[in-house]
């Protein structure tokens, strides 16, 4: 069945039209809660979460398409997981030193599967994490951060920098680094 369908039958309170939406929804955006909250858990908790506010609110989505329901969707579970962090007042901005600044060529991802590169992404402090996300994989800028989180565009910033650093050094450790090589 077509989501369009499904998203009209839901609508109407169709309980089979909601589990199939969730079935057919639910791994990616668990993928979306998994980049921004550590633990399996409370993962499963914003994805529940987010999942009913879809469906309390869906009778005021005006289907435009597949991918316009699941940016929202994206949308409401970022959401979703941004309250958790801030309830359990774990998104604290790491004021730490600033990493040491290694050489790192792009081809080091390449040698690296999506599930190694989520996990050095899940292994980054909370602030760098979720200010990571947002502007590598959201496409926000530094001022919709700044006015999400209640930080300054300078933190956002600093965050990002910081972020990535700590990536460079943590996939150095893991020993994926190359030598920049001379250009001849």
């Amino acid at each position: 069945m077509e989501i369009a369908q499904l998203v009209k039958e839901a609508k109407q309170g169709s309980a089979s039209a909601q589990k199939c939406l969730f079935d057919l929804l639910s791994d990616k955006m668990m993928l979306v809660c998994r980049r921004y909250v550590k633990s399996e858990e409370d993962a499963e908790e914003v994805l529940l979460d987010g999942f009913y506010k879809f469906f309390k609110n869906l009778a005021v989505f005006n289907f435009q398409g597949d991918a316009a329901l699941y940016v929202w969707l994206k949308k409401i579970m970022i959401n979703e997981c941004l309250m958790l962090l801030r309830k359990k007042n774990v998104f604290t901005i790491v004021t730490e030193a600033a990493a040491e600044n290694f050489p790192l060529e792009a081809e080091a991802l390449n040698n690296l599967s999506a599930k190694e590169i989520f996990d050095l992404i899940v292994q980054l402090p909370v602030g760098y994490r979720t200010v990571f996300n947002l502007y590598e994989i959201e496409g926000m800028d530094h001022k919709e951060i700044a006015s999400l989180l209640g930080i300054a565009e300078g933190t956002s910033k600093s965050q990002l920098s910081k972020a990535k650093l700590l990536l460079q050094k943590n996939l150095l450790q893991k020993g994926t680094g190359y030598v920049k090589r001379k250009s001849h």
